[in-house]
């Protein structure tokens, strides 16, 4: 970009804050690979919803409303501490917008407290110097960003232009580890733009994965020839990151069909603001059980169900933590009925892009 900021060096305080986090996280995660190939009786990965309401209004996105509000703290933390009794590992803070909750740096004190991997996943408008201090003192590990295009459109001003700056100042003061996800297909006007966000979080010292739109359940849109070719490219800038698990990415690209065993509802759990338990942000209303009456039994069940979904499914983090149990257990089970929906039930407002 001809308007990019420079990018300034961080200081070596911060340099050494966050390398001796990063090395506290990898140990942690590296725990938790080995008990999660021990033992199938915990969740390995949450997502969670503090709040509903969002600052944007991006034309894709299903996982937002412009009214609700945030989950009390209280609650929030006794949903948090129903996790930590499982033996949840890790925890990925969702919405909307997080940020926008007022009690957000003490969610995530209570989920280290609790011995929980600690994520965020922003649009990063509300990020500055002071919030990325908080967020250290808070004890983040884990920040994603998705950037949508170069320019901001009438579909989406997540951009590279609009967010640089604060992409700049995360590089100069965030001591937890940042992600920068750019997506690609159909609604997605310039291919480019993925390619440009992947290298720019490169120069930055971010890691960089790549998301593929999806439609209104979260199943799978074929790219084109010349935006496979732009994939491949990003994918192999994000070497360092988690995207080097990519066949499940390469097949969503090409729009084949995967083979695998979903173990959302057990494994994975997505906790929407109302507290209750779904399979995934695309599958809202499976098994939608309050979380507090969500017993080890009905996690069992959903562990041995076969997904009718997986084989076209595009939400990544997903399947991230199925290849840990892909090899063993096969599913015979059919899903559950769905819930009914509580009183206050959003209504699905278009398609959105699934977690990555």
């Amino acid at each position: 970009m001809a308007e990019e900021t420079k990018v300034d060096r961080a200081s070596a305080k911060t340099l050494l804050r966050r390398r001796l986090r990063f090395l506290r996280t990898r140990a942690r995660e590296l725990k938790m690979i080995g008990k999660a190939l021990v033992s199938t009786k915990h969740p390995i990965l949450v997502h969670i919803i503090p709040m509903r309401q969002c600052n944007l209004a991006c034309t894709y996105c299903n996982e937002f409303d412009d009214f609700s509000k945030p989950v009390p703290l209280a609650e929030m933390k006794k949903r948090l501490d129903i996790l930590a009794d499982m033996g949840t590992s890790i925890i990925t803070i969702s919405g909307g917008e997080p940020l926008m909750h007022p009690d957000l740096d003490e969610v995530i004190r209570h989920m280290r407290r609790r011995g929980m991997i600690a994520g965020l996943i922003t649009n990063g408008f509300y990020l500055n110097k002071e919030r990325t201090e908080r967020l250290n003192q808070a004890g983040l590990e884990h920040l994603q960003i998705s950037i949508d295009n170069v320019v901001p459109d009438e579909v989406s001003k997540k951009s590279l232009k609009t967010l640089d700056g604060r992409l700049v100042m995360l590089s100069k003061y965030a001591v937890f580890q940042v992600n920068i996800n750019s997506v690609l297909g159909s609604g997605v006007k310039d291919p480019e733009d993925a390619l440009k966000i992947a290298r720019r979080a490169v120069e930055l010292g971010f890691t960089s994965t790549v998301g593929i739109i999806h439609d209104h359940n979260g199943q799978l849109k074929p790219l084109g020839p010349h935006e496979q070719d732009i994939f491949e490219e990003v994918m192999a800038l994000g070497k360092r990151s988690f995207s080097r698990f990519n066949e499940f990415q390469h097949n969503v690209a090409r729009g084949r069909e995967h083979t695998w065993r979903c173990r959302s509802g057990s494994r994975y759990l997505y906790i929407c603001e109302d507290g209750l338990v779904h399979w995934c942000s695309q599958q809202r209303g499976y098994p939608g059980i309050p979380l507090a009456q969500y017993t080890p039994d009905m996690r069992g069940r959903e562990y041995s169900t076969k997904k009718f979904c997986a084989p076209r499914c595009t939400v990544s983090c997903v399947q991230q933590v199925g290849i840990l149990d892909n090899w063993r257990d096969p599913q015979n089970l059919k899903p559950m009925p769905m819930a009914p929906p509580p009183q206050a039930e959003l209504v699905q407002i278009g398609p959105g892009r699934g977690h990555s």
